[in-house]
C-alpha cells in the first residue's frame, strides 16, 4: 500500500520578523530539525510555510510549527526544539494507540530538586519510573540507550539528597571491558576505571553544577565506585545506583542487592541488548528479571524506543537496529 502524500500551507500573520527568525533558527536549523524528526520537507517564503510529506506527518509538523511559533517570542535553543519534537512524537504515538483518538490523561511527573528547572518525565514510562523510584526501595530500569534510565536515576538521587531523605549518594558501575583491555590503560586501578564512570560524573555536573559536585565529593557525600569495591559493605541512609547492570554476573547482582542497608534506596539500570560479558556468562540483570519480578517492594520499568529522549535521530537509529536484528536473526523472535 502506498502512503498518501500531502502538502499543507501555513501562514503566520501579521508577519513578525523576530519571531520568524526565532522559529526558523540560524540558517533554518530549527526547520531542518523538524524535517529530520518528522520526515517532511519544509519550504518558506517570508511568513508563509509549505510542509510536504505523508499526510499524518505533515499534519503533525504543522502542529509543531504552530506550537514553536507560539513560543518564539524568546530564543528557541536547539535543545528546546529537539525536546519539543520528542514530546510531540510521544503524544502522537499515544493518540495513535487509543480507540477514541484522544490520549489518556497522563499522570503528572514528580518534581525534582535539581539545578535543571525543566527536568521532568517526558514520556508515560519516564513518569512511571520516577514514581516507582519514589515509592519503592529497589527499582529496576531496563531499556535501550537514551531513555533516561541513568540520568533520571541520578536526578532522583540528587533530589533525595537535597530533601535530606538520604545522607549520601553512591553510584556504582561494573568495570567490564567493551573491546578494550583495562590492563593497557595508564594509571592505578582508580584511574583505569574512571572512564567507565564518566557518564555518572557528567550527570552530576549537569544536575548540581561543577563546584557543588566537587564539594560533595570532598565531603564523601557522593561516592562513585566500581562494583568490585562494594563487597563486604553495608550501605545505610544511602541512595545507590548500579548503572550498566547488564554487565554484572548473577553473583555480582546478588552481592550488590544485599549491600542495601536501613533507610537506603537502590536503582538498577541497564540495557540487555548491550551485554559485554563473555558469551558463555549469564547477565545478572537478565537473571534478576526472572528471580525478582514478583517480589513485593521491587519495581520494574521496561523502556521502549519511543521513550528515547536524545537527539530525535536516536529513536530512529534504535528502531533501525532492532528491525535489522529481527530480519537477520528471525529465530530469536
Amino acid at each position: 500500500m502506498t502512503l498518501k502524500s500531502k502538502s499543507i500551507e501555513i501562514s503566520f500573520t501579521p508577519a513578525d520578523n523576530q519571531r520568524l527568525a526565532n522559529l526558523c533558527g540560524t540558517l533554518d536549523e530549527n526547520l531542518k530539525q523538524v524535517e529530520t524528526a518528522l520526515d517532511v520537507a519544509i519550504s518558506r517564503r517570508g511568513e508563509h510555510f509549505s510542509v510536504a510529506g505523508q499526510a499524518h506527518q505533515t499534519k503533525l509538523a504543522a502542529q509543531v510549527l504552530r506550537q514553536f511559533y507560539d513560543q518564539s517570542r524568546q530564543h528557541l535553543s536547539l535543545e528546546h526544539i529537539q525536546l519539543g519534537l520528542i514530546e510531540a512524537l510521544n503524544m502522537h504515538n499515544q493518540i495513535a494507540l487509543t480507540t477514541d483518538n484522544a490520549p489518556s490523561k497522563q499522570p503528572e511527573s514528580p518534581s525534582l530538586l535539581t539545578r535543571r528547572s525543566n527536568l521532568y518525565g517526558r514520556t508515560p514510562r519516564q513518569i512511571q519510573y520516577l514514581q516507582q523510584i519514589q515509592e519503592h526501595d529497589i527499582t529496576f530500569a531496563i531499556g535501550p540507550a537514551g531513555t533516561g534510565k541513568t540520568y533520571l536515576a541520578v536526578a532522583s538521587a540528587v533530589d533525595a539528597l537535597e530533601r535530606d531523605q538520604v545522607s549520601r549518594l553512591i553510584l556504582v558501575r561494573p568495570a567490564v571491558e567493551a573491546g578494550e583491555r583495562l590492563g593497557f590503560l595508564p594509571g592505578d586501578m582508580t584511574q583505569k576505571v574512571d572512564p567507565y564512570l564518566r557518564p555518572l560524573y557528567d550527570a552530576l555536573y549537569d544536575l548540581m553544577g561543577f563546584d557543588k559536585t566537587g564539594k560533595q565529593f570532598e565531603r564523601n557525600t557522593i561516592e562513585i565506585a566500581p562494583l568490585a569495591f562494594m563487597r563486604g559493605r553495608t550501605l545505610n541512609q544511602s541512595f545507590i545506583i548500579l548503572d550498566e547492570a547488564q554487565n554484572t554476573t548473577p553473583e555480582q547482582m546478588k552481592m550488590f542487592l544485599t549491600r542495601i542497608g536501613l533507610g537506603s534506596k537502590a536503582v538498577i539500570t541497564g540495557d540487555i541488548t548491550q551485554i559485554d560479558l563473555p558469551k558463555h556468562q549469564k547477565s545478572g540483570l537478565v537473571d534478576a528479571q526472572a528471580v525478582l519480578n514478583n517480589v513485593r517492594g521491587i519495581a520494574f520499568t521496561r523502556f521502549l524506543t519511543d521513550d528515547v529522549v536524545r537527539h530525535p535521530l536516536v529513536q530512529r537509529i534504535v528502531n533501525a537496529y532492532e528491525k535489522h536484528d529481527a530480519n537477520t536473526n528471525p529465530e530469536s523472535n
